[in-house]
């Protein structure tokens, strides 16, 4: 009777120690409440870079005087979703051709340099009393995710997206996701590849000097351990029914020939 009820209370310890390890394997943001956020203050600041696709609007008081820097009507619309709106393309060299105004450097800043820049190019253009309203927008700025959580592409129209918006948009991780050990690829302005790991169930993740997206991010959730010996142990399994079975229907047929 004492083997029994020891055996039970270690069956009990056991079970509780792996459901704790469990919880904290699938539990988000563990311990925040004791953390410092004061270093997560600060909003991103995007760069544009080569390959970007940029809108660019001029406004003036007089429409006839801001048409000719427009790569369309301005009877049309400021919408960043409108696909009629022709955008520039950003160059490696980080230029863009704009019109009249020849090439302008863009790569490495951000929009409201650009939107300053080209303001203060127009002022020979215009006359005196025009004070131009320059708008510019990525159009191109999307984040990548796939892995555990599905394969998806996100746009992000007001291109700001943090790692917590990017997983919740994409459906969350499932069960198989390890969400230990996220990772990020990012591309530099000049082509170089550079890789950060996330641990989402730590409340560092609001610390995390990565934990802003910026354009062309890629995030992998790799599968856990269990995913992949699951998968593998499947595999076999198939593997071997399908051997039984054609052993199964050779034997019977030699047996046929034997009677």
């Amino acid at each position: 009777m004492k083997k029994i009820l020891l055996s039970t209370v270690l069956f009990a310890i056991l079970f509780f120690v792996g459901s704790c390890q469990s919880m904290r394997n699938f539990t988000y943001f563990q311990n925040i409440d004791t953390l410092n956020l004061a270093p997560s203050k600060g909003l991103p600041e995007t760069k544009i870079m080569p390959n970007d696709e940029l809108t660019i609007i001029v406004k003036t008081s007089n429409p006839e005087a801001s048409e000719p820097f427009n790569l369309f009507s301005n009877n049309s619309s400021f919408n960043t979703t409108n696909n009629n709106i022709r955008g520039y393309l950003v160059n490696n060299d980080g230029t863009i051709n704009f019109p009249v105004l020849g090439r302008i450097h863009v790569g490495g800043m951000t929009r409201p340099e650009v939107e300053d820049t080209i303001a203060s190019m127009l002022k020979p253009y215009l006359s005196a009393k025009e004070k131009p309203v320059v708008i510019c927008r990525l159009k191109s700025f999307h984040v990548t995710m796939i892995g555990e959580l599905g394969s998806k592409v996100l746009d992000v129209p007001e291109e700001k997206m943090n790692i917590v918006e990017a997983i919740a948009q994409a459906g969350d991780l499932n069960m198989y996701g390890k969400r230990t050990n996220i990772l990020l690829v990012r591309e530099d302005s000049t082509g170089e590849k550079h890789i950060h790991r996330y641990d989402m169930t730590k409340g560092q993740i609001f610390n995390d000097p990565y934990y802003y997206l910026k354009q062309n991010d890629i995030v992998y959730v790799q599968p856990t351990k269990q995913k992949t010996v699951q998968s593998s142990t499947g595999q076999w399994t198939t593997l071997w029914i399908t051997i039984l079975g054609w052993a199964t229907t050779v034997a019977t047929l030699v047996l046929s020939i034997i009677k």
